[in-house]
């Protein structure tokens, strides 16, 4: 392999095992705040033990995000130094607003959050956990805002001389419609996930008491939990659908070929385009009469990317074509440019990221229909539904962070249709020219093998603390006694 294989691996597993842990921090910490400011409101113990359980395990989750997170940025400087440097005036700018204002907020009021229980007034120490909650949800904007601009780069114009992209209108770059679009989609994919996450251990938890004792004085909490957790998914599992569909239409302007790679659509059709569940053949799309979809939906490709049933979608053949004119047809060695991205990875990964949120659905219904009427669930299969759903969501999004970063190949800054095309860079010319084979291997094996130790140290964590169930806690007025236990029992 060379250099910029090996890069694009690393940061491909590095990325995605970050992605895991993103969403459920972003949408465990508002729930969390909502859990306590219900304690806070009623003064009914159960939201307080609610608190208490999910806030531990909020805490574990955030900790192994931060860890994870901060090689991202080594990775630029290193591995990518020349995408660095050809988009460091631009994407350097949203990420340190990420790190000096929603970083900041986040872990500052965190800290607050966890030492201040019997330090803090009631209210006030609610407000650090909300303060906790925007920050994490300002973090993820900047996040998003610097991505979004790599997929639709605005606000910057290209400087010949030095040979650099560099902004011209910070705001047109916060204000991307990439990042309009794309920050509900994933701001609701992170409640989808956090919902399914809560729902699915008060269900475990409902199961198991309720098998030991039907009238356990632990049911009506878990069922408080799990219904909350159902909620959560049922309005962000809308969300999720609304804002996809919002952004796949943007995405079908922007980069029409991630659209047919998505579909694994090799020639364009005559009339309106299916959307297809299933598809045989070559999907590297160099034997177009191979592909075959075995399932499809009729008119629903059409109306996915373009909003009428009957609108045209180009395939990867013409586009090929079209993009091959516009932005080159050979690269310097005299070699054909592919434009069009790896079709198996985005056709599968663009399906699974849709195919996995059904188990969400599917104990969100079970929840709504088995708890009414002030039931607790105690069958057992319930248990078993309950604990498949609590992966599905966190795959599901990280087949859409897969999809959306293999759609936008071979760009690592995709072109702007409607705005300078110089402002692009190819994956291929932002790997580092300092970096070898050697060091760049060393490293992937090495951050490959860190990431699957903590991710067992995640995994046997969370399962350690989610096993215990919430514990009685009795709450402390402040107090100023130093002789007091610490706070922070966690």
């Amino acid at each position: 392999m060379e250099v910029l294989e090996l890069a694009r691996w690393q940061f491909g597993i590095t990325t995605v095992y970050h992605f895991i842990l993103v969403p459920l921090t972003i949408g465990l910490s508002t729930m969390v705040a909502i859990l306590q400011t219900a304690w806070v409101r009623t003064g009914n113990d159960k939201y307080l033990r609610l608190t208490k359980f999910y806030g531990k395990l909020l805490l574990i989750n955030f900790a192994l995000g931060v860890a994870t997170g901060i090689v991202q940025e080594f990775q630029f400087g290193m591995n990518w130094a020349e995408y660095s440097r050809f988009v460091g005036d631009v994407f350097g700018a949203p990420l340190a607003m990420e790190a000096l204002a929603a970083f900041f907020l986040e872990s500052t009021f965190l800290g607050l959050w966890i030492f201040g229980w019997d330090k803090l007034p009631k209210k006030v120490h609610l407000a650090t956990v909300w303060a906790f909650a925007i920050g994490s949800i300002l973090s993820a904007y900047f996040i998003i805002a610097a991505n979004s601009w790599m997929q639709h780069p605005v606000g910057a114009e290209f400087n010949e001389e030095t040979g650099r992209a560099e902004m011209t209108d910070i705001w047109a770059v916060l204000t991307n419609n990439t990042t309009l679009v794309a920050f509900p989609h994933v701001i609701a994919t992170a409640f989808l996930v956090a919902g399914t996450f809560v729902a699915g251990i008060a269900v475990w938890w409902m199961v198991k008491k309720s098998r030991e004792d039907r009238n356990h004085a632990d049911l009506g909490m878990y069922r408080t939990a799990a219904r909350f957790g159902a909620v959560v998914m049922l309005v962000s599992g809308i969300g999720v659908v609304v804002t996809g569909d919002i952004q796949a239409k943007l995405m079908f302007e922007q980069q029409p070929i991630k659209m047919a790679a998505a579909e694994g659509l090799v020639a364009t059709p005559v009339g309106p385009a299916p959307f297809s569940l299933f598809t045989i053949g070559n999907l590297a799309g160099d034997d177009p009469d191979s592909v075959h979809h075995i399932l499809e939906i009729p008119y629903f490709l059409s109306y996915m990317a373009t909003g009428d049933w009957e609108g045209e979608v180009k395939g990867l053949d013409e586009l090929q074509e079209i993009y091959a004119e516009r932005y080159g047809a050979v690269d310097e060695n005299g070699e054909e440019i592919e434009y069009r991205p790896n079709l198996a990875v985005t056709y599968w990964s663009f399906r699974l990221m849709i195919g996995l949120a059904v188990f969400s659905a599917a104990l969100c219904v079970a929840i709504f229909w088995f708890t009414r009427k002030g039931r607790a669930i105690d069958q057992e299969w319930m248990s078993k539904l309950a604990l498949i759903s609590l992966p599905m969501p966190f795959l599901a999004a990280s087949f859409g962070w897969i999809f959306t970063e293999m759609g936008r190949q071979p760009f690592v800054v995709a072109p702007n249709p409607t705005g300078s095309d110089q402002v692009m860079l190819m994956t291929t010319f932002g790997v580092s020219d300092a970096t070898s084979v050697g060091e760049v291997a060393t490293s992937l094996v090495a951050f490959t093998v860190i990431y699957a130790v903590l991710g067992i140290f995640w995994y046997r964590l969370i399962q350690r603390y989610a096993s215990e169930g919430a514990a009685h806690v009795t709450y402390e007025e402040p107090s100023d006694d130093s002789d007091r236990p610490m706070s922070f029992a966690y």
